[in-house]
This record gives C-alpha cells, sequence and structure tokens, in this order.
C-alpha cells in the first residue's frame, strides 16, 4: 500500500498556542493548508468549528486518517503527539516511544499544557483584559509564570541545549511562543538568562521563523517595543475578550 499523503488543514490564529502547530508543521516539512479563525468576531464559537472543537478553541486540525476518513484533532498538546507519532518517523523534533528522552519530552509538553500556558495565561488577562486592576490577580499568576520559567531556566542552565535534552523537541516549540510573549504577561525574560538564550536559539531556526508568522505576522515583539500601540492593542483586544466572556456565560 502507497504511504498515504497528508491532507492537513489548520485552523489557528496568532496566538502563542497557534504557532506551536505552524511551527511544528514547518519542523516537520508537512504541506497543510491554513484556515484563519477571527477569534475577536467570535468565529470559533460558530457551528461549523464547533463540530472540529467542540471546546470553542483555537488550534484545531483536520487530516485522512489511515483508515482513509477525516480525523479531528483538539488540544495543542494532542496535536503535535499525532503529527509527530504519525509523521516524524525519523525523529527529527521527537524522540522513539518508549525511550527514556520520550518521557522527558513528555514531562515538558504537559508541563507547558498544564502550567505554563495557563499561568501566564491568567496573567496575560489580568495585567490586559480585566476591566478593572485587580492587584491580586496580577501578582498572583504574574509571580507563578515567574516561578515556572525558574524551573525551564533551571533545566536549560543543566541541559545547556533543550528542554527534553540535546535536541529541540515539540516541548520546546509549545513554550516557544509563550515565553516570546513574556512581556505581555509583565513578566521580564532577562531575569532568566539560560531561558532568554534558549529563546534566541530558537528563534534562530527557520521552521520557528517562518512558523510563527501563521497565519500573519508575529507581531508580539513589535508591540512590547512600542507602549503606545501596545495599550491600544490591548484596548482593542479587552473589548471582544469581554465580549466572549460575557457569551460564555450564557451557555
Amino acid at each position: 500500500m502507497a504511504e498515504q499523503k497528508p491532507n492537513i488543514t489548520l485552523y489557528t490564529t496568532q496566538t502563542p498556542n497557534g504557532i506551536k502547530i505552524s511551527i511544528t508543521l514547518e519542523e516537520l516539512g508537512l504541506p497543510y493548508e491554513v484556515r484563519k479563525v477571527d477569534i475577536s468576531k467570535h468565529e470559533q464559537k460558530e457551528e461549523w468549528f464547533l463540530k472540529i472543537n467542540p471546546n470553542g478553541r483555537i488550534p484545531a486540525l483536520t487530516d485522512t486518517f489511515s483508515d482513509g476518513e477525516s480525523i479531528r484533532l483538539f488540544e495543542s498538546g494532542s496535536i503535535m503527539q499525532y503529527l509527530v507519532s504519525r509523521y516524524d518517523k525519523d525523529y527529527k523534533i521527537s524522540y522513539p516511544p518508549g525511550s527514556r528522552e520520550f518521557y522527558e519530552m513528555n514531562n515538558w509538553l504537559f508541563f507547558q499544557n498544564a502550567g505554563v500556558g495557563p499561568m501566564q495565561g491568567q496573567a496575560n488577562h489580568f495585567t490586559r483584559y480585566a476591566p478593572d486592576i485587580f492587584e491580586y490577580g496580577i501578582s498572583r499568576y504574574q509571580n507563578e509564570t515567574r516561578r515556572l520559567y525558574g524551573v525551564m531556566n533551571k533545566r536549560l542552565t543543566e541541559t545547556g541545549g533543550f528542554l527534553a535534552g540535546d535536541k529541540c523537541t515539540i516541548a520546546d516549540i509549545a513554550h516557544w511562543g509563550w515565553v516570546a510573549a513574556a512581556g505581555w504577561a509583565g513578566v521580564e525574560i532577562d531575569e532568566f538568562p539560560a531561558l532568554k538564550a534558549w529563546e534566541d536559539r530558537m528563534a534562530e531556526r527557520p521552521a520557528v521563523e517562518k512558523g510563527r508568522h501563521v497565519p500573519e505576522r508575529h507581531t508580539i515583539k513589535d508591540l512590547l517595543r512600542d507602549k503606545q500601540k501596545m495599550e491600544e492593542h490591548a484596548a482593542e483586544s479587552r473589548k471582544w475578550v469581554q465580549a466572549g466572556m460575557k457569551s460564555d456565560a450564557k451557555q
């Protein structure tokens, strides 16, 4: 039987979670189509998208499965595991299942999905999107993000390279967009020299450079350098974030 070709469509927008998947696809050299989901217009809550991800969040992905039927994937960690399990036969950005490195990679992948993402996401919310300044919320989530960054910084000091060992894996890719956006959460990355060096090292990878600009240009670094634009962007985003929260509360 001839090897089945990928038939991948990525449903995404320009967020740290979204670019995880486009970077992974670029690292693997896989062909894929992109459909931008405009979360500012709540397209992720439309019926067509909920059939792909019933949780109404990006990213999501569809492909033709080995049985010839369409398969849907949602949750960024699940999508990344699917992509390397199915398509990374040479272990470019993963390790062989059952190896020590494989389990170490999964440790750090889940560390991002269960720790860095949720904590930094809440730091983003209270710092940029909350309708009122709530110092306890800001302090709580910024400090927890810093604590998690400290864990990563210690690990990277030990390895001198990447989170799971001697090469870039999906564990590193999962973290990169979040670390690149640390300033949006009010966290100074320069406090963590090994983590900052890792961020720069990752940014030099051609697949990271290409994948981070999907479905549109990755602008977080530009925003962080321009306080006025940053405040304007936060104010505009705050409107649709608050509207989305009100809509979710009615469901």
